[in-house]
């Protein structure tokens, strides 16, 4: 007898041509999306979820927001890139419009988050020999256990991550690292060789860890009385993700410098950014930092209308009131292992006690909505800051559903 030959499925095509052709460095869930819209996303096979990831706090605005795929459209048609070599007539917007936001003097774009973070790095570093006097090469950056600032051979080099680094030495020196959420670590590992003090304002990657309600103002204090650059990476938490424009405005400080990505574009293109007073920019010189992407006139046009989207539709405010909502609604949940639930405006996470946390994400996707794992035992919610508290109760309602069927 013939033996029966299972079908296979479109997404197990697609997923097996990416695995045979691609690298393996990510472990994806089984999902293969084609399409996306606001809150939600659908996959190739017709099934719609919710979107509860935000590509990492890339999509505040939703996906494909239609006022941002019109701008990048009427771009498309007149420029695209220029390079660093010419002026284009539309940088210098974006360039205005983050300074308004931030409050900063000047900004210098790049494209990815890794990047911005590697320019803030040279900046601080720069920064320690012309205006510090740290002798040539002597220069350190204190930065903090459990970190996410991207994955470059540098960046690595201060993960606590073995993941990160294991395989990619030798590290870059340079670097002294704390644990977070200490102030007095901070102070202790002050050297008259610091320029700078890198530090996530909530970090995500590590699960969400935010931080005692004084940490980022005794930071800041620390940092001043030190002379010391307090350099905040608000990749991840800024631009409207926890209830204000940045996130350490909660605190009511003001970094030196502050790092952008993300939802700078609204999900269409890599765009990143610093921004910081004059004082610090102007360590750079013409031939020492650049990209020939950076600031190019179609990530200017979707940069300007993205940042416009967010203030215009109050996103940051939104954040606000649906994450207390949503905050409420999932500390209702009743599960055994459940160890904490917390969070700042719309970037939350359920911790705990054991790893369940790729179980319960196998188990949100097929009650439709898709969430990512971090550590085994923490899984975020991170979904678009247009989502409504209608959404959030359906939201809910595929969360208990999955969490039901936990061990």
């Amino acid at each position: 007898m013939s033996q029966s030959v299972k079908t296979q499925t479109l997404t197990d095509q697609l997923i097996e041509k990416d695995t045979r052709y691609g690298a393996l460095n990510y472990a994806p869930l089984p999902v293969v999306l084609e399409k996306g819209q606001g809150v939600y996303v659908w996959d190739v096979e017709g099934k719609k979820y919710f979107d509860m990831l935000s590509a990492y706090s890339a999509l505040n605005q939703g996906h494909c927001h239609p006022r941002i795929v019109a701008a990048a459209k009427r771009q498309i048609d007149r420029l695209t890139l220029t390079s660093r070599a010419f002026h284009n007539d539309i940088m210098g917007d974006l360039l205005e419009k983050i300074s308004a936001l931030t409050g900063f003097e000047k900004v210098l774009l790049m494209n990815s988050g890794a990047e911005g973070v590697e320019t803030a790095i040279k900046a601080m570093r720069r920064w320690g020999y012309t205006e510090k006097g740290i002798p040539k090469d002597q220069a350190e950056i204190i930065v903090c256990e459990e970190n996410f600032h991207g994955r470059t051979t540098t960046i690595v080099s201060f993960s606590t991550d073995p993941l990160s680094y294991e395989g990619f030495g030798p590290g870059t020196p340079g670097f002294r690292i704390i644990p977070y959420d200490d102030p007095d670590a901070l102070e202790r590992a002050i050297t008259p060789q610091t320029c700078g003090f890198l530090v996530e304002p909530i970090q995500g990657e590590a699960g969400v860890r935010v931080p005692g309600p004084e940490y980022m103002a005794r930071v800041r204090d620390i940092c001043t009385r030190n002379k010391v650059l307090l350099c905040a990476d608000e990749i991840q938490t800024g631009l409207g993700r926890t209830g204000r424009m940045l996130c350490y405005e909660h605190s009511g400080i003001r970094p030196d410098i502050v790092i952008l990505g993300k939802a700078l574009s609204g999900g269409l293109y890599p765009i990143s950014a610093i921004a910081c007073d004059d004082s610090i920019m102007k360590v750079f010189e013409p031939g020492n930092h650049g990209s020939t992407y950076g600031g190019n006139p179609l990530a200017s046009a979707i940069g300007v209308e993205a940042l416009s989207v967010i203030v215009e539709e109050r996103l940051a405010e939104r954040a606000i009131d649906n994450g207390l909502y949503f905050l409420e609604k999932l500390r209702s949940l009743r599960h055994p292992a459940i160890k904490e639930i917390r969070g700042k405006g719309l970037l939350l996470a359920i911790e705990f006690t054991e790893p369940l946390a790729k179980v319960f994400c196998k188990k949100l996707k097929e009650e439709g909505l898709l969430a990512k794992d971090t550590h085994d035992v923490t899984v975020r919610f991170a979904p678009p800051l247009i989502i409504t508290q209608d959404q959030i109760d359906e939201a809910i309602s595929s969360i208990e559903a999955a969490i039901s069927q936990l061990p």
